[in-house]
């Protein structure tokens, strides 16, 4: 389940808080009571890291890896 954060725009009171996707917004501050509880926009919680497919098939532009460029030429000098 996702964390929302939500924030109150009369008191400003924060808070985040574990939701379904499916749950209805919450709009009543736990602390005073308002209908001024808002979800706020904010950054995603990972990253995307490691040798995925976009990295080794598209982040040279075609060009051969170092390895593979190795290889041939040391079937090449033979």
């Amino acid at each position: 389940m996702p964390i929302y954060a939500y924030k109150c725009s009369h008191c400003e009171h924060a808070q985040d808080v574990l939701q379904k996707m499916s749950d209805p917004l919450l709009v009543t501050c736990p602390a005073c009571g308002n209908d001024t509880y808002v979800k706020q926009v904010t950054a995603a919680g990972f990253q995307l890291k490691g040798s995925g497919w976009y990295v080794t098939d598209f982040k040279n532009n075609g060009s051969q890896t170092s390895s593979n460029a190795d290889t041939k030429a040391n079937s090449n000098a033979s």
